[in-house]
């Protein structure tokens, strides 16, 4: 196996890894959206997907829950239901390329070569998805969030929410599982033609062969 294949799988699997975490992190932090007012400068509100929370200057946050999902914004619903997806589609592929590497559980049989590399391909075709999903709706938040920015028909007096925490995440989530997707399937285009060395198989082999000569010496000495 080449080194360089090997290296490439390694770095797509803990990249994948890495992603997925992000995206967990961005779907359950509060920052997406961010305000503060000089009405009250002792504290600010943050919008996420599943709460709205108010900081104190003293470092309390109060969060309160959504009541319903119907009662959502479109852009935050439509958020929700995408975040979810791209975890879950990363988790999958995870799962599909963690097997699919050759350090694990390295193949026994020539015929297994080629279930690993379907398992890897659909690990980083799968991470690819999983960051389309991901940066779709952040992209979609951060976009309405600048056109209501800017509005010009809302009195400058009214605060505007500005960019949270969440949405560095999300960007950073989405571009790493497409960097994960890319290593994985490079991966598999490197590995096709490799052999796969027959390691249980030849260990068994030379013993065999050792054992028959040592006994075919030993029965010569007889004779």
């Amino acid at each position: 196996m080449d080194p360089g294949v090997c290296a490439l799988e390694l770095s797509g699997v803990f990249i994948s890894l890495g992603a997925w975490f992000c995206s967990l992190i961005t779907t359950m932090m509060s920052q997406w959206l961010t305000f503060s007012t000089e009405l009250l400068p002792t504290e600010s509100f943050e919008l996420g997907l599943w709460e709205t929370c108010v900081v104190q200057e003293l470092g309390v946050t109060q969060c309160r829950p959504y009541d319903s999902l119907l009662g959502l914004p479109s852009d935050i619903r439509l958020a929700r239901i995408l975040m979810c997806t791209a975890v879950v589609t990363g988790l999958v592929g995870l799962m599909f390329a963690v097997p699919g590497i050759y350090l694990v559980n390295s193949c026994k049989h020539a015929e297994t070569l080629e279930g690993k590399r379907t398992l890897k391909m659909l690990g980083g075709i799968l991470s690819f998805i999983a960051g389309v999903l991901g940066l779709v709706p952040v992209s979609y938040v951060a976009h309405l969030t600048v056109l209501r920015f800017f509005d010009e028909s809302v009195p400058s007096v009214v605060p505007r929410w500005e960019f949270g925490n969440a949405l560095f995440f999300g960007w950073t989530a989405g571009c790493l599982h497409l960097l994960a997707g890319f290593l994985l399937v490079t991966s598999c285009v490197y590995l096709q033609g490799e052999p796969c060395p027959l390691l249980s198989s030849i260990g068994l082999h030379q013993a065999d062969l050792m054992n028959s000569q040592h006994s075919s010496h030993r029965t010569t000495e007889y004779v």
